[in-house]
């Protein structure tokens, strides 16, 4: 039997069961699908068989793709939770991957959020080291987009700089050789789509080193106004000593601060065990520790300890991965008592097979 369906998806035409036999139904007869006999005419072609079956179907498809080859909104479900599963069982078939949550949670307004912000960086630059392969089409089609709104919320907020830089070189090092190993590796995408990538990634960069810090105009009190105990006491909340040198430039006194001894000693224990201390120890000329040297030291050999203000959340009870001001649909008797922070790397690790 012939199909003559307007969609090879659909389940084709409606027949009757009569007396005399199988007859076409009266509502599809009427339709505007034309007989089979109407295209044994040496006068047919295709355009006209694609009108009389009434193909309109066809240039709607075009215009919704050509819509999203074009648009630059981030593609999201509406429910900002998914469950997470690493096999299949009875009741449950198929497994998540790492391009399916990127593009169920919402990570677009998370970078808005400034309690998040640091959280969603250092989630893209883990991707973008060693996952970025693993992404599907429109979730690399979305990672370039929140990259992108992260760049332009960085040069209009004038902060974090050094972080998205790092992220910038990141990604690219890794488009480079993914690249130039075409043949070894994994792209999703025409190697056209790549170049053009990483010749966007240079256009961020330059912006980048080209912006031009706008000191803020401020009659009152400043940091340098404040007494050295409170300036001790600012430098001490910070978690980077790449920020404490920074802003022991600033002044003369905030200089002597940043050299202080029991700042590094603290910033040292805070990131790294002592077992970890103990076998990286430096003296310094007079023969005490120089805690500054051990820690940019102890942060090549080791990672850092990552602190944020707001992270993902997991419920062991429900397997689902969630943002901690949404709801999801939890069955336990205690909800809050199943939920565990996940940090960046455990992010990435939930999608490891």
């Amino acid at each position: 039997m012939p199909f003559l369906g307007q969609d090879w998806r659909s389940p084709g035409q409606s027949w009757i069961k009569t007396d005399s036999g199988w007859k076409r139904s009266k509502v599809e007869v009427n339709n505007n699908v034309a007989p089979l006999n109407c295209y044994s005419n040496e006068e047919f072609n295709k355009e006209n068989f694609l009108n009389n079956v009434g193909y309109d179907f066809m240039t709607k498809k075009r215009k919704k793709d050509l819509l999203n080859n074009n648009t630059k909104i981030q593609y999201f479900h509406h429910d900002t939770w998914i469950s997470v599963h690493k096999g299949s069982t009875k009741e449950r078939h198929g497994y998540c991957t790492l391009g399916e949550a990127f593009n169920r949670l919402d990570f677009s307004s998370a970078i808005r959020d400034i309690r998040r912000f640091n959280y969603v960086v250092r989630l893209l630059e883990l991707i973008a080291k060693s996952q970025l392969t693993s992404l599907s089409g429109i979730a690399q089609k979305n990672y370039m987009n929140i990259l992108e709104k992260v760049v332009q919320k960085v040069l209009e907020d004038q902060c974090d700089i050094r972080l998205i830089k790092e992220l910038l070189n990141s990604l690219y090092s890794t488009i480079c050789a993914l690249v130039k190993g075409v043949g070894k590796c994994v792209l999703v995408g025409n190697i056209n789509t790549w170049v053009y990538r990483m010749e966007v990634i240079l256009h961020w960069q330059q912006q980048l080193n080209n912006m031009q810090i706008i000191r803020p105009i401020s009659t009152g009190m400043t940091l340098t106004d404040l007494p050295m105990c409170l300036q001790l006491n600012i430098l001490e909340r910070l978690a980077d000593g790449r920020d404490i040198v920074n802003l022991g430039q600033v002044s003369p006194t905030l200089q002597v601060l940043s050299e202080d001894k029991l700042l590094w000693r603290k910033l040292c224990r805070y990131h790294f065990t002592e077992r970890q201390i103990r076998k990286r120890l430096i003296l310094s000329e007079k023969g005490h520790l120089d805690w500054k040297k051990m820690y940019f030291k102890l942060g090549r050999c080791y990672p850092k300890k990552e602190q944020y203000v707001d992270t993902l959340q997991f419920c062991q009870h429900c397997h689902i991965l969630f943002w901690k001001d949404t709801n999801h649909p939890c069955t336990a008797n205690d909800p809050d008592g199943s939920y565990t922070s996940i940090s960046p790397l455990e992010f990435i690790s939930l999608f490891k097979f």
